[in-house]
This record gives C-alpha cells, structure tokens and sequence, in this order.
C-alpha cells in the first residue's frame, strides 16, 4: 500500500482509466449497470464539480501573481515587451493550429451519433444554453463582446464560471495596478496573494490526488452510458492523434522555422541542449517543478545569460503554455463537436481569445489545465460534462504538452539573448560542447 502512494500520479490515473474500462464491461455484462450509475458514476460528478469549484480562485490568483511578478512597470518595456510579445504570438499560433486541426480531422464526427445523442439529451438544458449563449452573441452589435468583458460586479462575475473572461479583466486590472503601486507599498497584499497561490496549488494537489478515482468512475459510466461501444474509442484515438500531431508540429516544425529565421542559433545544438529539459518535463508534466533544471540547461548548454534566463524563463512558466492552449483548442471543439453544437464566428472568436488569456493563467503544475478548460467551455456554453469523454487519456497528453511547454520558454530565451545582444551570435562560449 505504501508503495502505491509513491507511485507517480500519471501511472495511477492510467491505473484507474483501465480499471474504470475493465470494470465497466465487467458491470455491463453482469448486470449491475444501474449499481455504476447509481453509486460509481457519482465520483466521477463530484471530481468534475471539484474542478469547476476552483476554476475561479485559481485563475484569478494565478493572473495577479503572474503580472505582478514583473516588478515594476518598466520591466514591462523593453525586454519585456518583447518577451512578452513573442510568447502571446507564439500562443496564439498554438491556439489557431489547434483549432485548425481539430475542424481539419474533425474527431468529434467519428463519435457514434446515436450514442452522442443519448449523450446530448442527458445533457440537453446544458446544450441548449450554450445554443442559447450562441445565438445572443450572434444577434449583439459589434462592440457587446468588448462590451461584456467589463463587468458591473465582481462578486457576481465570480459566482458564475461563465463569467471567467470579467474574471481575467479583474485580474489583470488588479495586477496592473499593483505593479503601479510598486511592491513596497503592497507588500502585505503581495504577501497575501502569495499565500492564497499556494493554498490553491495545493487544493488543485488535492483535487488531483482524486483524479485516478474520478477517472475511474467517469470511464466506467461511459462504458455502461454507451453499452460498450467500440466506436467511442475510435473517436477519442482520433483525437489524442490530433492533438499529438499538432503539439509535434509545435515542437519540431514551428519552434526550429522560427529559430532558423531569426537567429543564427544551430539546431543540433538547441535539440541537444533541451533534450534533458524535455525528459525532466514529460516525466514531472510540470512547468514549474521542470524551471531550476531549465535554468540551469539554457545557461550551460544554450549560453543564455542569466539576466535574460532569470526573466524571460519564470514568466514563461507563467503565461507561455502553447503546448496546453493548442490542447484546449483541440479538446473544447471536440467535445463540441460530439454534442453537435456548431459554434458561431463570435463563439469561435471567443474560445480563441479566452484560450489565449487562460494560458496566462495556468500554473505549471499537474492537471491545472484541465481547470482552465472548464473556464472555457462554460464561457461558451459547451456543457463541461463532456470532459468525461477525455480526462481518462489526459494524463499522457498532460505530459506531452507540458514538453511543448519547456521547450517554448528555451526557444524564447535563446531569441531574446539574440536580440539583447543586439545581433550578435548566442553566446556559445558559455555553451558546453
């Protein structure tokens, strides 16, 4: 038993995935498929209600601390700037080649439509929201998105995860503000958000350390809801095969294009120099146990300096998570998709954007994703349930992103040693052969 509890998370959500599958069918076969829906399918509820319960506190602490890590407002120019416009294009790019790809392969077709429709009616108030949300954004005038984002009442904002994008607004005020302010006069409240950051990181632990059970009991619903359809795991490797093509793109197509255009930096050597940081990453599934290693690697083996690695390296753990939007982008659109729900140009505007601002505020750590992908889908109106379909096979796609992740931060930072040295070659003296 004590062994067990060592195990690694990602072996134990494995664990409770195949055990959810193996017991399902053995459920179903038996009998006993009405024992799975009254009394295992619960869990699986409550660890979903878990997620939606912190979505809010966590994107709102994690934004705050995120902006008020730059210290003052002229770290913002500068180096800054540029770090941080790089990583905002960069992730915009990882949102657009998700959706690209998942509207391309469109996954969510290959779902059984007679199991998708039992799966829809269940779910159907949700749907019907959402088709609702849909049509009000499409009959509103040009400048009501802009308009919404503002909102009357933080409190009420906060007391609906619909309301997220009024939430990051909030946040991001705040954060500015507190920049403004400068840290000696907000010391107390720097403090306090500090404190609250760990309280939530470590509730999001606790959450997590129910997932090989709520994984268990939502996969063992599935396979009783859908009878133990065989196609409902066609559809879903269809998608973790979309969502692995597009974060390879990312890693091996679109990070060496734009390190070849605009530096003089050898690839050999940036694919050696990262590997370490890749394996540390997959194996952790964290930005930020991985950012002392990363540290480290990009000073020795890419010869960033430290000034630009102790900057553009933690911001980046903050806000660069293109491995993690591109899924989101992949997996909302999906579930979607499978609900038959046809997002409008407004809708699909808006995922996009609220995609963008929640890499911002996804911590690096395990499983935080999925907290923000819930943000999204209820602002948009896709029923979050739906993320019952996916979470089984989260964990090793958790890993792989979190890889893209990494090794987005080292390509910026060799960039931004680039262009703070005005031009000139990386300084591969420091760099180990």
């Amino acid at each position: 038993m004590t062994k067990f509890k060592q195990w690694p998370l990602y072996i134990k959500i494995l664990l409770g995935m195949a055990a959810g599958v193996v017991f399902g069918y053995i459920f179903l076969l038996t009998g006993l498929s009405g024992f799975v829906t009254d009394w295992v399918k619960p869990l699986g509820t409550i660890f979903i209600k878990l997620l939606k319960l912190i979505a809010v506190p966590l994107v709102f602490v994690s934004l705050i601390k995120g902006v008020t890590g730059m210290k003052d407002l002229k770290q913002l120019s500068g180096l800054g700037l540029k770090t941080l416009a790089v990583y905002m294009a960069t992730t915009l790019f990882a949102v657009l080649l998700g959706v690209g790809m998942v509207n391309l392969v469109r996954p969510g077709d290959m779902f059984p439509q007679e199991k998708a429709e039992v799966y829809k009616q269940q779910y159907q108030s949700h749907v019907e929201a959402g088709i609702g949300r849909a049509n009000a954004m499409t009959e509103t005038g040009p400048m009501d998105f802009i308009v919404e984002i503002v909102p009357e009442n933080i409190l009420a904002s906060a007391s609906n995860n619909s309301n997220m994008l009024q939430v990051i607004f909030v946040a991001l005020l705040a954060g500015v503000a507190m920049v403004a302010l400068g840290s000696k006069q907000i010391a107390p409240v720097l403090t306090l958000i500090d404190a609250l950051d760990r309280i939530i990181l470590k509730v999001v632990d606790f959450v997590m350390m129910f997932a090989p059970v709520g994984v268990f009991a939502l996969l063992a619903g599935l396979i009783v809801d859908f009878s133990g359809d065989a196609e409902m795991f066609k559809a879903l490797g269809v998608y973790a095969l979309t969502v692995v093509v597009a974060l390879f793109v990312l890693m091996f197509l679109f990070y060496p294009s734009l390190l070849k255009i605009f530096t003089r930096f050898n690839l050999k050597r940036y694919f050696q120099g990262i590997f370490p940081i890749q394996l540390v990453a997959f194996s952790t599934s964290s930005s930020s146990a991985t950012l002392p290693f990363t540290m480290e690697q990009v000073q020795k083996k890419l010869g960033v300096s430290e000034e630009v690695a102790s900057f553009v390296l933690p911001v980046g753990a903050t806000i660069n998570m293109d491995g993690t939007s591109c899924y989101q982008a992949i997996s909302i659109l999906f579930i979607a998709q499978i609900f038959g729900i046809d997002l409008t140009l407004a809708q699909m505007l808006a995922v996009v954007f609220l995609t963008v601002l929640a890499s911002i505020g996804t911590p690096g750590v395990p499983g935080a994703s999925v907290v923000m992908t819930v943000m999204v889908m209820t602002s948009v109106g896709i029923p979050v349930e739906g993320l019952a379909l996916i979470l089984g096979i989260d964990r090793p796609l958790d890993m792989l992103r979190t890889v893209v992740n990494v090794t987005g931060d080292s390509f910026v930072a060799v960039l931004m040693e680039e262009r703070a040295s005005k031009g000139k070659k990386p300084n591969l003296s420091k760099a180990d052969s």
